[in-house]
């Protein structure tokens, strides 16, 4: 969802500096639509890059967050990548993978305006078999629907506190969307094994 100064409550909409541009991250995978417009919705991937989105600074509590609830994830045996984008145009901050083929989307949460101003939230779920957000152990967690998952995690870990109902995916999305993954994390260790490489 774009945002501008007028989506947001009076807290954020005069003080400029609560505000900075997301840059876009080299190997962000995403699905490109089905040039046969196929009703499982995607059967092909495109490397794109992402568009510049304006958030609310908090980078601190959401890269802590963020770091313990993918902790959480892989004690748990899934596999993660962050910040994988969707044919939507939809961006997941972590995506986990299960020792099953379940494809997990979990959305982090930095406090109350970051989830209030956003309501892209519902559309994560058709890429997904299963959905929660995680969040600060001092976040109100009452404050959130009672029928997706939820973590709650730090910056060393994180504990799960409500299972994420499940809504499986469509064979021919949950492949499209598991290599999506593998590019991805490949790509991502591209970078590090060697920085200076074409992508």
């Amino acid at each position: 969802m774009q945002m501008n100064r007028n989506d947001v409550g009076p807290s954020l909409e005069h003080d400029a500096s609560q505000w900075e541009p997301h840059p876009a991250r080299a190997g962000a995978v995403a699905l490109a639509p089905c040039p046969n417009r196929h009703k499982e919705g995607t059967c092909g991937m495109s490397i794109v890059d992402l568009p510049l989105e304006r958030a609310p600074r908090r980078p601190d509590i959401t890269r802590s967050v963020c770091r313990g609830a993918a902790r959480h994830l892989r004690e748990r045996g899934y596999a993660t990548v962050t910040e994988m984008t969707f044919a939507n145009g939809r961006r997941g901050d972590i995506v986990a993978l299960s020792p099953s083929g379940d494809l997990l989307v979990v959305e982090v949460k930095s406090g109350i305006e970051d989830y209030r101003i956003d309501g892209k939230w519902p559309d994560y779920r058709e890429y997904c078999d299963a959905f929660c957000f995680a969040v600060a152990p001092e976040f109100p967690a009452e404050i959130l629907p009672e029928d997706v998952g939820l973590i709650v995690a730090d910056g060393y870990g994180g504990a799960l506190i409500r299972e994420a109902p499940r809504h499986p995916l469509t064979p021919a999305r949950r492949k499209a969307l598991t290599i999506a993954f593998g590019r991805l994390a490949a790509a991502r260790l591209v970078g590090l094994e060697d920085p200076a490489a074409p992508r």
